[in-house]
């Protein structure tokens, strides 16, 4: 159930030349109107031209929707959604894409603790090939490396993407880009590790309240370092107490 994560990457190669497809151009007496966003150039071109290619067939938007969703061109392709539409007088397509922000790098494990597969976390909360985290660097659309989430599957087989990704987008960008894991236990309980000031610190965040205790550890995380004094542990579990621990080196 979870091949479709176990996507080649071979299909970007074969349109790597037409990776600077124009914005706008006409062939085949047929007007094209491209926007990708904050797609990659590279994967967007490669699933505009077969649409393309497919609609100049029989000039058929319907054949175009069926070989999308036979061939699961979207996930191939990094999609997040997609909109094409023609317009007969003035016989133009338009093909207009949007692509996920990739949160983390996430590691899925069997409840025997073995690893079963790598994907990564869109701001949709779905998961795509550990791909298109390259494919995002090498245009620049990110930086950096992602965090890494290690979660069981059976923990990625319910609510937990969802809450996650909603979690993750609520976070200041400065506190965001200072993850470096993130960890789901089987009961649910959210622990992110933290690379403050160089330091490991571990936030205990529990099951629930996450929203709530976001607003706390923003405060706690702006206080040690305006101070520079990083603790090693901060423990939010219980919202009504927070526990913060420092090593007894300084």
């Amino acid at each position: 159930m979870w091949s479709h994560l176990l996507v080649s990457l071979s299909i970007l190669t074969t349109f790597s030349a037409l990776a600077g497809i124009p914005d706008s151009f006409t062939q085949k007496n047929i007007n094209y109107r491209t926007y990708f966003g904050e797609c990659p150039t590279k994967s967007s071109s490669s699933f505009a031209m077969i649409v393309m290619k497919e609609f100049e067939k029989k000039h058929s938007l319907k054949d175009v929707k069926e070989k999308i969703l036979n061939e699961k061109l979207d996930e191939k392709h990094f999609l997040s959604d997609y909109r094409i539409g023609y317009n007969p007088v003035i016989k133009t397509l338009k093909v207009q894409l949007e692509c996920p922000q990739p949160l983390v790098k996430v590691q899925v494990y069997k409840s025997n603790g073995d690893e079963h597969y790598s994907a990564i976390l869109g701001d949709n909360a779905k998961m795509y090939d550990p791909g298109y985290e390259n494919l995002m660097k090498a245009e620049k659309k990110i930086s950096g490396h992602l965090p890494l989430l290690a979660i069981s599957m059976k923990q990625l087989e319910g609510d937990a993407p969802t809450n996650l990704a909603q979690f993750i987008k609520l976070m200041e960008k400065d506190l965001r880009n200072q993850i470096s894991e993130i960890i789901i236990s089987k009961n649910n309980e959210l622990t992110i590790v933290f690379a403050l000031g160089g330091k490991a610190t571990s936030v205990f965040m529990g099951a629930d309240l996450w929203e709530e205790k976001l607003i706390k550890l923003t405060k706690i995380v702006g206080y040690v370092q305006k101070s520079k004094r990083y603790p090693g542990i901060i423990n939010l579990v219980n919202s009504k107490k927070v526990v913060v621990k420092f090593s007894d080196k300084i």
